[in-house]
């Protein structure tokens, strides 16, 4: 029996994410946008007119067995859910049974909240955050978290499966929301200190390769020095695939989790005043691998 999966959100993490569950037998995907530009760009895939069709009306995915949403925040997954604007969401549109992954990077607060409003739907909800940036949605190789119970996990891993290599399921909704934030918060912190220590060492003009083998070979090694260091920040080509505000918005979300635990994150407080600045400053679009341009010109304000 063929499951039918409405995917809503085709950004650069979404399309790619769209490409992969329609690419093999067993599922049927409807791409949904209110742009039809977006969709149009799915017309050139070779699912496309077989397992894969688009629409515009959240109302087509009405016979979906599950929906997966990839939006940029909380506020939009919300409106979609729940509605707005005398438009009804996915809560009056599916049908009982059918359940709603969240794979954005959600505030936990707000997917706790929501859960009670679904379950009184009939609607499982899954909070199913992922990790590993455009090229890994493109291989279908993410590592995905997922909130859930041990019986809508086995329900649910065929179709992770078809996106993520790495599954995990973190425990009760909401969990998996507040890891991912977690684990951005830290890898943000990881990307502020390798771009800090390379403007230290050209300003000490040491060769900024070598400083990135030497990272690499030693403790200082993370992921940002890995993965951003030589290929987009040396370089100046600040193209690493995730925007600097998403990166400012998963850090303030970790933050925001402060309150709720009662724990004094002095460091992440700090992260989350320098990436806010550096979002205000940068330009639209910009990626987080320019935070290294926030550094760099809060070095020059400093010494003029």
């Amino acid at each position: 029996m063929t499951t039918t999966i409405g995917f809503i959100g085709l950004g650069m993490m979404g399309r790619p994410m769209v490409e992969n569950l329609a690419s093999r037998d067993g599922l049927a995907v409807i791409a949904f946008d209110r742009a039809p530009a977006a969709l149009e760009a799915l017309t050139s895939l070779p699912s496309y007119g077989n397992a894969l069709s688009t629409s515009t009306r959240l109302e087509d995915l009405a016979g979906c067995d599950v929906v997966i949403t990839m939006l940029p925040n909380s506020a939009i997954t919300s409106r979609v859910i729940e509605g707005a604007d005398d438009e009804p969401g996915l809560v009056r549109i599916l049908r009982r049974g059918s359940t709603i992954i969240d794979m954005g990077s959600s505030d936990p607060t707000e997917t706790i909240r929501l859960a009670p409003v679904l379950a009184a739907a009939g609607i499982g909800f899954v909070d199913a955050p992922v990790s590993g940036a455009v090229a890994k949605a493109r291989a279908g190789t993410l590592a995905i978290m997922a909130g859930t119970d041990e019986a809508t996990f086995a329900r649910i891993e065929p179709i992770l499966a078809r996106m993520g290599a790495t599954l995990i399921r973190t425990g009760a909704i909401g969990s998996a929301h507040a890891m991912k934030a977690l684990n951005n918060y830290v890898y943000a912190a990881g990307l502020l200190a390798v771009s800090e220590a390379l403007a230290i060492a050209e300003r000490m003009e040491l060769d900024p390769g070598i400083f990135a083998d030497v990272l690499n070979a030693s403790s200082g090694r993370n992921v940002a020095s890995e993965t951003k260091l030589k290929q987009f920040i040396i370089p100046r080509d600040f193209a690493g695939g995730f925007a600097l505000a998403l990166q400012a918005k998963d850090i303030a979300t970790a933050a925001k989790l402060q309150g709720v635990t009662g724990v004094d994150g002095r460091l992440l407080r700090l992260c989350d005043s320098i990436w806010k600045e550096a979002v205000d400053e940068a330009e639209p679009g910009a990626d987080n691998t320019s935070i290294y341009r926030h550094v760099a010109r809060r070095t020059a304000a400093t010494r003029s």
